[in-house]
């Protein structure tokens, strides 16, 4: 048998997992359509379908709501009512489905980044990390890909349906302001400019892609960094704020110039929620040394063994964030989740 391309390994994937509940447990996240997409954009296509059975075999997936009725996109106090609402998931994601069949992938998006940006906290930043691997699929595979589509609808839908705004004074469907004067990037090698985190100068007020992209790279390293030497009682809840950001940054590219800025406040504020929820100390920033970590080919392919999503996702973001930006603290966070999570499922 050939081996599998990108395309044939993520698109088998989502025709299997289509229908598929979106959480288990007491509101455990389906991560099987995002882990499947990063074990094939690292060349490990071969194993999605493996890794697919699997999950499915191990996880009893509560049932989809049934979809109630259809939001109306041209009615601000219908779509507003329905943000938030698990009860309304199939109907977001039939929302997103039919917007998706009238429109091009990059109009839907930029049309609903903004208003679901303020809720990318909901569920530790599940919608906003499945919709990215969704942007990231579509675009390699082209929308003619009806999975493709159907996956960026439900990762949509999901965020729309498990909306929670962390900030105070926004309505649901409000857009994210990002309009204050503290809120600039930070400069280059800074994180988000969180006194905690160790970000404090302010750099200056850009709006293009590569402004934001870098304050994204920074932010990703700094919570690498934070993860790999913070004192955590479960080594996944602080995971996301890496993985939240690193999502933002896959889709950052894809977006508007005036969506991008917003984009990685959000990201940065995000961030610093989860370290206040889940860091046991408070946190003092030192440099992450590397000794006893592999290379993060190693650190990629012990997360494949372990199995968790959870390490696949993280390394696959260490893998991509250490060709963007490189920096130590990328294959640190890797390697203590790597060996938490191998832990944990003993």
């Amino acid at each position: 048998m050939s081996p599998l391309t990108y395309t044939d390994a993520v698109g088998g994937a989502l025709e299997r997992l289509r229908g598929v509940g979106f959480e288990h447990g007491p509101r455990f996240v389906n991560h099987a359509p995002m882990a499947a997409e990063a074990l094939a954009y690292m060349g490990y296509a071969d194993d999605v379908p493996r890794w697919v059975d699997r999950n499915l075999r191990t996880h009893t997936y509560h049932e989809v709501p049934d979809a109630r009725w259809a939001i109306d996109p041209a009615d601000p106090d219908d779509w507003r009512s329905a943000l938030g609402d698990f009860s309304r998931v199939a109907d977001w994601t039939a929302h997103f489905e039919r917007e998706l069949d009238l429109a091009p992938w990059p109009e839907v998006l930029a049309r609903w980044w903004p208003r679901l940006l303020p809720g990318m906290s909901g569920v530790l930043t599940h919608g906003v990390i499945r919709t990215a691997h969704a942007v990231r699929a579509i675009s390699r595979a082209g929308e003619e890909n009806l999975p493709y589509r159907w996956e960026l609808a439900q990762g949509l839908g999901y965020w729309a349906a498990r909306y929670a705004s962390h900030t105070h004074g926004i309505r649901p469907g409000d857009e994210y302001p990002g309009t204050g004067e503290g809120d600039e990037y930070p400069r280059t090698g800074d994180g988000g400019g969180d006194p905690r985190t160790g970000g404090g100068e302010q750099g200056p007020r850009t709006g293009d892609a590569d402004s934001a992209a870098t304050a994204l790279d920074g932010l990703v390293a700094e919570y690498a960094g934070i993860y790999a030497s913070a004192p955590q009682r479960h080594p996944v809840p602080l995971i996301h704020s890496i993985t939240g950001p690193a999502a933002v940054r896959l889709v950052v590219g894809h977006l508007p110039a005036a969506q991008r800025r917003p984009s990685y406040l959000v990201a940065r504020d995000v961030s610093a929620s989860m370290l206040d929820w889940f860091s046991t100390t408070p946190v003092t920033p030192h440099p992450v040394g590397l000794s006893g970590v592999p290379d993060l080919g190693e650190v990629f392919a012990t997360a494949v063994a372990i199995g968790d999503e959870h390490a696949i996702k993280l390394a696959e973001v260490a893998v991509r964030h250490q060709a963007l930006a490189p920096d130590p603290r990328l294959a640190a966070a890797a390697h203590a989740a790597n060996q938490g999570l191998a832990r944990f499922r003993r």
